[in-house]
């Protein structure tokens, strides 16, 4: 998974002067805390995901697909599968920040609903905070 997330970040490097947060992040940790969801194609993880519940929204804290895998749809289904994630768990919403920086990110984001919220300076990074409302989910009787 860190080569999954080093291949999908390491080209923003120059942009940012420095390594993107989930460069850094602790995978064994967010495993162990069951926050790490990944999709597999032929016995070989493709992308990965990571969600953190917070009190009023669901956070995309991470999303990463393995440059094989680039163009492939992997991303779509992962970001489709955190937006389904959490409208299951009961949340109205859910949220992201991604690197200013990042623009082809923030395209995305906003082509598939995301709605910018905010930008502020975060330990020395330029984020630009997003959230997407959720369809709730149907709950049986």
């Amino acid at each position: 998974m860190e080569e999954i997330v080093h291949a999908a970040y390491v080209r923003y490097i120059p942009r940012i002067g420095r390594e993107p947060g989930p460069m850094l992040d602790d995978y064994a940790a967010l495993i162990d805390a069951k926050r790490v969801h990944v999709l597999e194609r032929q016995e070989r993880i493709q992308g990965i995901l990571v969600l953190i519940p917070e009190s009023d929204a669901m956070l995309l804290d991470n999303v990463a697909v393995a440059p094989r895998a680039q163009g492939s749809g992997v991303g779509r289904q992962l970001l489709t599968f955190a937006e389904s994630a959490a409208a299951q768990a009961g949340y109205r919403s859910i949220r992201l920040y991604t690197n200013e920086a990042m623009t082809e990110n923030i395209t995305l984001y906003a082509k598939i609903g995301y709605v910018e919220t905010h930008r502020t300076t975060e330990k020395g990074l330029r984020r630009v905070y997003m959230i997407k409302p959720l369809i709730p989910t149907a709950v049986d009787p």
